[in-house]
């Protein structure tokens, strides 16, 4: 029986935050204090999502 190798591990990317490496317990931040300062700019809206409007859609 042919002994299987193990896949090859993702690269690790940096942190998006810091730009450090990313640490296994926080994939993909570097730190809880990376992962609350990503937490807290969903949260206030810093991060947005654009929509275009077409249209057809109801303006109000």
């Amino acid at each position: 029986m042919p002994v299987r190798k193990p896949a090859p591990a993702r690269p690790e990317k940096p942190c998006p935050i810091c730009g450090k490496p990313s640490v296994k317990a926080s994939r993909p931040f570097c730190s809880e204090r990376c992962r609350d300062v990503d937490l807290n700019r969903w949260l206030s809206g810093s991060y947005v999502i654009p929509v275009n409007k077409s249209d057809g859609e109801d303006e109000e």
